[in-house]
């Protein structure tokens, strides 16, 4: 295995990252050709995480990664934390249909809860009104309400949603940090709940799935051992699946859209725009939808 560590930076700030480090591993795959991983895990990663996403690294340096079943896959545009009309430019700029946005607050500031919530409605309103008619429209909190937080919040970005012209909001991501509270809040609204710490930190969707705290899992290859897992995780778990990046450079993401390409077509976007938020990659053309869509293609590495 030859191994080259690298490092890119973001175009905007995301979740508190401006840049994002790892090593990028090469070996052969089956057919003799080279094959690229990427091992780039978050810093407050604990070594049972960290064995995980070498597991998902080596698992496409080796060209293990599943055989698609699709020629492409519809992608969620990403939407950080910031100002409604940065947010809506954001979205035309994407051409994706679909939009996860970024509400909750950074974890890298104290916010203002009320302030937060007041700006997360401004941006979510700008978005759906960005996206038009039939455009579809989720929110991600990364875990940041409480429980009684959660319950008003959903309410007040799902008529945020409705009053930019969409239906309503098509599911909230991991709206709080415990799966208890997720169980408890996907009974007292009727907006779909989708889990995503609550698997990715554990590498475990069963308690997720005992506890029918979800309606939607969210999974992302890297952390979760790879993107053969996810596909084990879909096929056994009986609910939608979306898959998702975190946040690496093209050669990370290139895993996860194999992932999504291994996986019958379903009405949700895969969350795979993060490509969108690079200004430095590790590949000559960087892996980013086109009208909404991605497809399987060679990547040239270069770093």
């Amino acid at each position: 295995m030859e191994f080259r560590p690298f490092s890119v930076t973001l175009n905007r700030r995301f979740r508190g990252l401006t840049e994002r480090t790892g090593v990028l591993i090469r070996d052969t795959g089956p057919d003799g050709a080279d094959a690229w991983g990427e091992f780039s895990p978050f810093a407050d990663y604990i070594p049972e995480q960290r064995n995980r996403w070498w597991a998902a690294a080596v698992e496409a340096a080796t060209g293990q990664l599943p055989a698609p079943i699709r020629d492409f896959v519809e992608s969620a545009a990403i939407i950080p934390e910031m100002g409604p009309d940065d947010a809506a430019a954001l979205v035309r700029e994407f051409g994706c249909r679909t939009a996860k946005v970024k509400v909750g607050g950074p974890r890298w500031a104290d916010p203002d809860p009320a302030a937060t919530l007041r700006a997360d409605i401004e941006r979510v309103e700008a978005v759906a009104a960005a996206l038009g008619t039939g455009g579809r429209l989720r929110v991600d909190a990364n875990g940041t309400w409480t429980l009684a937080a959660a319950g008003s919040a959903v309410k007040a970005l799902e008529t945020a949603a409705r009053a930019g012209g969409l239906e309503g909001l098509e599911y909230v991501e991991q709206p709080c940090a415990t799966i208890g509270e997720l169980a408890a809040l996907r009974r007292l609204v009727e907006v779909p709940i989708a889990a995503d710490e609550s698997i990715r930190l554990t590498g475990d969707v069963d308690a997720v799935l005992r506890a029918e705290a979800a309606d939607i899992l969210v999974l992302k290859p890297s952390p979760m051992g790879g993107a053969r897992a996810c596909v084990a995780i879909a096929e056994r778990a009986g609910l939608p699946v979306i898959i998702s990046s975190a946040m690496e450079s093209s050669v990370g993401l290139a895993s996860a859209l194999a992932a999504a390409l291994a996986l019958p077509d379903s009405r949700f976007a895969h969350g795979l725009g993060t490509g969108t938020l690079l200004a430095t990659d590790t590949v000559d053309d960087t892996l980013v939808p086109v009208r909404g869509r991605l497809t399987p293609r060679t990547l040239r590495v270069t770093a």
